[in-house]
């Protein structure tokens, strides 16, 4: 087995210098360092992660807990994640909340066992009374993406509340009156803030403030699809529908269709979220598109500053908000322009 000595003897410096190189727990200098990174290429040498992260106390490894993994929306955040990670130099350690408290706990105790650098994590419903606690007691570096919870730790997520008034607002000036709504999972913080959104954009434009016209999608598309055939089933159809997440849309969709209701005919509808190919449906989906990569991203950059901070539990928590674009397309009913605030 190749070792750090066949390493320093290739390059010609001590076996310190080049555990130094390795392990990144001294500067070296450039050409020193160019000269170890040769050798370790010519003669093979991998280093043993556990031994470094015996002697670093770090593993380089970030643990990712996110719910519906099956969820475009939440592929597209992970594949983001894990690319900027990448670029610095951890790996990524994946576990599916399933949006459930309790789940959840398990997934983050078994992280913390795994003494991980830190963890990213879209919070469920409820996880600022269970399990978020328990990570920052740890001292274990923690981000939420994509919900806020109320805890002292960095979080980032999308602007929900306006570009959801924003679509509702849309759908009044096209002059529509009946305005249903497909909200999300109770309790999560987008769905709350998606729903205010809506409301604020009914009372504004004096719309039919019926609350029959809520319909409880849970975040999936089996329980917005039922929601759906049941409130057109009723009397007093609405003529135009917001979606507040893209698994709803599709449920959505799937209802509409077996109604025999045309979008946007029969029934204008305005989504949040967009697909990668919204643009190939007929009509092509007016939506609220989140800059996924610049969530991912940024909850990565969180992450990092407070890993490359020597004392980072006196870093003040930071919020950061990702505004989405809106995408124009066919689903309203009206001619694609520039949506105004």
């Amino acid at each position: 087995m190749t070792t750090m000595g066949d390493v320093a003897r290739a390059a010609g410096v001590s076996v310190s210098t080049v555990s130094h190189v390795v392990n990144e727990t001294r500067p070296v200098r450039a050409a020193t360092r160019s000269a170890v990174l040769a050798a370790i290429d010519a003669v093979g040498y991998r280093r043993n992660s556990l031994a470094r992260a015996l002697a670093t106390s770090r593993t380089r490894t970030v643990g990712l807990a996110i719910s519906a993994l099956s969820n475009p929306y939440f592929g597209g955040l992970v594949h983001a994640i894990e690319a900027r990670l990448s670029a610095a130099g951890y790996s990524l350690v994946l576990a599916d909340t399933h949006d459930d408290v309790h789940r959840e706990a398990a997934v983050l105790g078994q992280m913390l066992e795994r003494r991980l650098d830190g963890i990213l994590l879209a919070p469920a419903a409820g996880a600022a009374d269970g399990s978020l606690p328990v990570v920052l007691a740890t001292g274990t570096p923690l981000v939420l993406i994509d919900r806020f919870a109320a805890v002292p730790c960095d979080q980032i997520a999308p602007a929900n509340r306006e570009p959801s008034r924003l679509l509702t607002a849309h759908l009044a000036e096209l002059g529509h009156r009946r305005v249903a709504v497909v909200a999300g999972l109770e309790g999560l913080h987008s769905s709350v803030e998606r729903l205010d959104g809506y409301r604020a954009a009914v009372a504004a434009a004096g719309l039919d403030d019926d609350p029959s016209l809520t319909v409880a999608g849970g975040s999936s598309q089996e329980q917005a699809h039922a929601g759906v055939r049941a409130l057109f089933a009723g009397p007093g159809r609405p003529s135009a529908v917001v979606v507040l997440n893209n698994a709803m849309t599709i449920g959505t969709l799937r209802a509409l269709r077996e109604l025999g209701l045309a979008v946007p005919g029969d029934v204008a509808l305005v989504c949040y979220d967009d697909f990668e190919w919204a643009d190939l449906f007929s009509p092509g989906l007016t939506a609220m598109a989140q800059d996924i990569p610049r969530l991912g991203a940024g909850a990565v950059e969180l992450l990092l500053a407070r890993l490359a901070t020597p004392s980072f539990a006196e870093l003040a928590p930071r919020r950061l908000r990702v505004p989405p674009a809106f995408a124009h397309r066919d689903s309203c009913g009206c001619v694609p322009a520039t949506l105004q605030g």
